[in-house]
């Protein structure tokens, strides 16, 4: 019997009084102990406070950011450790290779959107300047910055290993030392993927601290710079959101919990259809991976009433090809659920669901498992149900059984399946199977404000589309109500989560000092070399260049329409122009001033300069016509390294007329050699 250790305050430490045996969820023998009433938890959160969170704090979110990849990649090399850990969970190598491997792959992602998306700084800035006074000189903009507290992450037994890294991904990357609670059940995975990352070297010290047992009164100790995150069942969410230190000390609380997920089958997907084929996978898909213990998993099946006995029949041939049984045989589909407590719990939801629907598939009295023993282990099998009557059903809307069970139910129309998708009172993913884009739209505006995600999926998307119980860390998980209210993921959306807003207000100047990005009404230095002579190490934020002016002539406009093929009837009929309120009369192309601008700020000769990637937020203001003259001021906004030989610099550039008013402005990208 294996002691799982906890990791606190820097050491690791034994099972104590108050540890917890962990059984085999295929044999039922006891095969490890987890827990220790004995921990110092406020050693452990001064730990974190003190030593982790200065620590990642000193670093940019591109430094995080290449941790986290440095993390990721010794991960996957070291994986097929904990597959072979996993198999005791009861959950097959294909359940194994979504959480370790969809675990691995969700920090990646964060690693690559840090570096992408994010500032080589320690201060992110969120959304544009505001200019606040008249003449420029008073601004405002919203910035975020780490919290000074340390994250507490309350994990489900279902992915020991991705329930782990999707919220550590996020928490590092913002600058927030975490401490990660798994639970029993399944935390000899978390403790082997946890003592790799310790083993690697590359987290600094305090960074993370793993809890395998109870809390104690850890939560008693938190305050407003803390954060605690939960994935679970709403009964302990609630108790947990009720600690009256939290609330409190307004200590954020984000909580995924309880979900009656559904998936639809539209009306235009009948059998004989891809569409109707396609339901019927990823129902079963659904039902049977993990052993239907999934947060996001097909509990309640809509379809439209003439085709439900076809649904029934073609779902339940799928079903019964499943084979069930020790997950480490390579024919085995389905293994068995996470311990005898939860197969107790998940038939008697059965039970309860099934006071308000009929069985139509699987027999927990009766069913095949290959290479185990049925009742030793936590086995059992796929159960369909059919509720004839949803609309007077209740258990059907409000009872997860957190395992293969769901229940089919008809619906008239389309706002019917939408009053029956929001009688689940809030979920994580709903899924719609349609080719028909009206009745896409009608299911997002009559049920996206009950879901946190809605996945369409037809003919046209299913050979990339990643399934309906796929939550990608691109994208959004969470959901309202009964799935508990909270949000995880969504790209950098899920780093914002420990950080805290901050509105600044200042001169440019100041913004500028703050954000490391240069505003414009803040000092510019005019006196140096051309900025495209300097080297990307040598700029400084507000370098300008303020260039010559060109007048624009009627020859220009009408030899670049002309070239271009744009004869834009602004550009070439002064009447049509004059008509036009926006123009008075003929004017010049905007990519011609644009390409004139180039003109003016360029510098020809070979130099650090090594390409254009790109112009953002164009605008043009004001219209140039023949015998207007433009000119150019460009500015360094921001510079942001990319690799050891070259940084992106970003530039601001405006263009104005003889009366110094501005007719256009943009961002242009370059990438200059160090």
């Amino acid at each position: 019997m294996r002691d799982i250790q906890s990791f606190a305050a820097g050491q690791w430490i034994n099972p104590g009084a108050g540890a917890r045996n962990i059984a085999s969820a295929i044999t039922g023998d006891v095969i490890a102990q987890a827990g220790n009433d004995a921990l110092q938890v406020q050693t452990m959160l001064a730990y974190a406070r003190d030593i982790g969170g200065p620590a990642l704090r000193k670093l940019t979110f591109h430094d995080r950011a290449r941790m986290l990849k440095a993390v990721a990649l010794y991960l996957n090399d070291h994986k097929q450790s904990l597959y072979e850990l996993s198999f005791d969970t009861g959950g097959t190598q294909a359940d194994h290779m979504i959480d370790v491997d969809g675990g691995i792959g969700t920090m990646q992602v964060y690693a690559a959107k840090g570096r992408r998306e994010m500032p080589d700084d320690q201060v992110y800035l969120d959304g544009p300047v505001e200019q606040l006074g008249r003449a420029g000189q008073f601004m405002g903009r919203h910035i975020c910055t780490p919290l000074q507290g340390v994250a507490v992450h309350i994990n489900a037994f279902n992915f020991p290993v991705w329930g782990m890294l999707e919220k550590l991904a996020p928490t590092l990357l913002a600058g927030v030392p975490a401490i990660v609670k798994p639970a029993t059940a399944t935390c000899q995975v978390t403790e082997a993927c946890f003592r790799l990352m310790i083993q690697s070297g590359i987290l600094p010290d305090g960074a993370i601290q793993l809890v395998t047992g109870g809390l104690g009164d850890m939560l008693d100790h938190l305050d407003c710079q803390d954060v605690v995150s939960f994935t679970g069942s709403a009964e302990t969410a609630l108790k947990l959101r009720s600690t009256p230190v939290l609330v409190e000390r307004s200590v954020r609380f984000a909580s995924e919990q309880d979900s009656l997920n559904a998936s639809v089958l539209g009306s235009d997907a009948g059998p004989g259809t891809p569409e109707f084929d396609l339901f019927v996978k990823e129902v079963q898909r659904e039902m049977t991976a993990k052993a239907g213990q999934k947060c996001t998993a097909i509990r309640r099946i809509m379809v439209p009433q003439p085709h439900v006995d076809a649904l029934i029949a073609a779902l339940s041939d799928r079903l019964a090809k499943v084979a069930i049984g020790d997950p480490r045989l390579e024919g085995t589909k389905m293994g068995a659920l996470v311990s005898q407590s939860q197969r107790r719990d998940v038939l008697e939801k059965a039970a309860l669901i099934g006071s308000e629907a009929t069985r139509v598939f699987g027999d927990p009295d009766a069913f095949a498992v290959e290479g185990a023993d049925a009742q030793k282990g936590a086995f059992v099998p796929p159960m369909l149900f059919h509720c004839a009557d949803p609309d007077a059903a209740t258990h059907v809307h409000d009872t997860e059984a957190f395992g293969p069970v769901s229940t089919i139910m008809p619906y008239r129309d389309t706002d019917h399946a939408i009053a029956l998708l929001n009688k689940g009172k809030g979920s994580l993913v709903a899924s719609i199977i349609t080719r028909d884009g009206e009745t896409a739209r009608e299911m997002v505006m009559g049920a996206g404000a009950f879901h946190g995600r809605l996945y369409f999926n037809n003919r046209d998307s299913m050979a990339e589309a990643t399934g309906h119980g796929a939550p990608l860390p691109h994208m959004v998980h969470g959901g309202p109500g009964r799935a508990g209210g909270g949000e995880e993921l969504g790209g950098v959306r899920g780093v914002m989560h420990y950080m805290q807003r901050t509105a600044i207000q200042g001169s440019p100047d100041i913004l500028t000092a703050i954000g490391k990005q240069w505003v414009p009404g803040a000092t510019e230095i005019s006196d140096r070399d051309h900025p495209f002579t300097r080297r990307f190490g040598a700029l400084d934020l507000g370098e300008t260049f303020n260039s010559a002016s060109r007048t624009v002539s009627l020859e220009d406009i009408e030899t670049f329409a002309h070239f271009t093929g744009d004869t834009f009837y602004a550009h070439m009929d002064d009447a049509a122009a004059k008509a036009n309120p926006f123009f008075p009369g003929r004017v010049a192309h905007g990519y011609l001033l644009l390409s004139f601008a180039a003109g003016l700020f360029v510098q020809p000769d070979p130099g650090p300069v090594l390409a254009n990637t790109g112009l953002d937020n164009l605008r043009f203001m004001a219209p140039v016509q023949a015998g207007d003259s433009i000119k150019v001021r460009l500015s360094v906004k921001a510079k942001t390294p990319r690799n050891d030989e070259y940084g992106e610099v970003r530039w601001h550039v405006t263009l104005t007329n003889q009366d110094d008013a501005a007719v256009a402005e943009y961002e242009l990208l370059t990438m200059n050699a160090y």
